[in-house]
């Protein structure tokens, strides 16, 4: 029960949030063209409760599945000529208006992740990541095509890796398919194939082959009294290696300790920016060595720092999503394992909110950019579409027909309803599969 109140609260407090904000920016350069604004509504269908301010009707509706703004004179058959309706307003002014939700939508998305980045994102940031092979699970696809630690990927599947995410994506979103990866070993380079083990349901590579990077683990916390605080450890230190051994992540280097009670041990840590060799003894517990730190990944930047890797990771996840959509129209990719509708939206939000609140704004800052994205497809009745039908215009410098506009308008909700039905079905059978 506690989860399900846990799963709605997040749901309705991140797609608020994020709707309200779309939604506000229609609104904002509306009145700054001086449209009349009807309605400001967050949710569709039967008003609840709102209020009215001027012209204005602010209210929250029955569906809590999206919002609107009513314009003055949006609609051709209620337009009466008057200077301050929606279509008296020159094209780029309406083609503005359009633009400005799902650029609400992007601006969100790059403060959120800005605000992760500066707090420290407990993850690791991949593009950071060198596409060097830092584990190979025993038994994996990738162990079995031979690939070693140290090992460098150049090329993955004929494009140039540049970083781990490069790697980690291609491997992702091909479950079950070859993998082609070319591989620097020392002063030799040469192909293996890899087939990442699909996850049904999800639709994805979800064990990357058995490749993982080097990330070395940062100290995130520190027991007062243990060991660690006595040799003068510090949160934020990152682990780069313990008796000359290169750390390449938490598990290698807490089996190390464990295995070392009582031994005074030689770590080498980087402390803002300097490298540092600390002397330290594992306290015995029974027969394991422990520390008493504990271990995370952290990316942490300055604001301005922030800004311009959050910007960089929204144009990463831009390309992401178009990758993903290329694999599922080449059928690569399963459409539903990679779709996702209200019900599995919602089932995220809350495992979000469960792991911490850093998570819930990591997925809105995700939704928040996944509904600029769709929002600006070509789509009628979408924003995208909307646009397009006004750059049509503009290059045939006159309007089209109230005929065919309604035609396109009445294409769109048909698209949109199949789509909406789709990943419906789709968020049923992943949440549900023993109906299916």
């Amino acid at each position: 029960m506690i989860d399900t109140i846990v799963t709605l609260a997040a749901f309705a407090f991140a797609l608020g949030v994020i709707i309200f904000v779309h939604e506000a920016g229609h609104l904002l350069v509306a009145k700054a063209f001086g449209v009349r604004v009807l309605t400001f509504s967050l949710g569709f269908g039967k008003r609840l409760f709102g209020v009215r301010r001027g012209e204005t009707d602010y209210r929250v509706s029955l569906i809590p599945l999206g919002g609107y703004v009513k314009l003055g004179g949006e609609i051709p058959d209620e337009a009466s000529g008057d200077p301050r309706e929606f279509l008296s307003k020159p094209r780029w002014q309406r083609v503005l208006v359009y633009l400005a939700g799902p650029a609400m939508n992007v601006l969100l998305a790059i403060f959120l992740f800005a605000g992760l980045f500066m707090v420290g994102i407990e993850v690791p940031h991949l593009p950071d990541v060198p596409p060097v092979v830092g584990v190979v699970q025993e038994g994996s696809s990738g162990a079995r095509a031979g690939l070693q630690r140290g090992d460098r990927i150049l090329a993955v599947n004929g494009n140039r890796a540049e970083s781990w995410l490069d790697v980690a994506s291609e491997l992702a979103y091909s479950p079950d398919r070859p993998v082609r990866l070319r591989v620097e070993r020392g002063q030799r380079t040469f192909t293996a194939v890899v087939t990442p083990k699909g996850d049904p349901r999800e639709g994805i590579g979800a064990d990357f082959a058995g490749l993982y990077p080097i990330v070395r683990p940062e100290i995130t916390a520190i027991d007062p009294g243990s060991p660690a605080e006595k040799a003068r450890l510090q949160v934020g230190d990152e682990l780069l290696g313990v008796d000359g051994v290169p750390v390449a992540n938490s598990e290698q280097f807490v089996a190390y300790i464990q295995k070392s009670p009582g031994r005074r041990l030689l770590l080498e840590v980087s402390r803002e920016g300097r490298r540092l060799v600390v002397p330290v003894v594992p306290r015995a517990d029974g027969k394991i060595g422990k520390l008493g730190v504990y271990l995370g990944y952290f990316q942490r930047y300055g604001p301005l720092r922030a800004f311009g890797e959050s910007i960089e990771y929204n144009l990463q996840l831009t390309r992401e999503t178009f990758r993903v959509l290329g694999k599922i129209v080449r059928r690569e990719l399963s459409a539903k394992g990679a779709l996702s509708g209200p019900i599995e939206i919602a089932a995220r939000t809350g495992e979000a909110a469960r792991r911490g609140f850093r998570e819930l704004i990591h997925l809105m800052g995700f939704i928040s950019l996944s509904i600029a994205i769709l929002n600006l497809m070509p789509i009628p009745i979408l924003d995208g579409g909307q646009i397009a039908v006004l750059l049509v215009e503009s290059a045939m410098r006159r309007d089209l027909s109230l005929r065919i506009k309604e035609a396109i308008a009445q294409v769109g909700f048909v698209l949109i309803l199949i789509l909406m039905v789709t990943v419906l079905y789709f968020d049923i059978v992943k949440r549900l599969p023993g109906l299916f």
